[in-house]
């Protein structure tokens, strides 16, 4: 749908959640793997102190959700190494999920990607 050009042009102004959601609508694996990376990127930026300081929440609450996608984007390209590390660091940060049905949902990915790395 766009072009990383404009993925580059954007990472300074646009927040992660924002690329998130820009990565969600992207046709081309590689495309959703430049808007998802350029949202870790913010992320990595945005401390949960900051985020409610501008009146923001879930920075760290979307880390699992951002790693699975990450990881699985990784398996789509052959990058088997890769979509592990983010499985990893999506495993590692559950913990900030609640036991609602989104926490379960993401935890259930997770477990799913897993499953197709082995």
């Amino acid at each position: 749908m766009t072009h990383s050009w404009v993925a580059g042009l954007v990472v300074r102004a646009v927040s992660p959640r924002a690329r998130r959601s820009f990565a969600d609508v992207q046709d081309d694996v590689r495309e959703e793997l430049v808007w998802d990376l350029g949202a870790l990127a913010a992320a990595d930026l945005l401390t949960d102190e900051r985020a409610a300081h501008g009146g923001v929440g879930g920075s760290v609450a979307g880390l699992p959700s951002l790693h699975l996608n990450l990881g699985e984007c990784s398996r789509k390209l052959g990058e088997v190494d890769r979509a592990r590390e983010h499985l990893d660091r999506g495993r590692a940060s559950v913990g900030a999920l609640g036991n609602d049905g989104y926490g379960q949902m993401i935890k259930g990915g997770l477990d799913r990607l897993a499953d197709r790395l082995l």
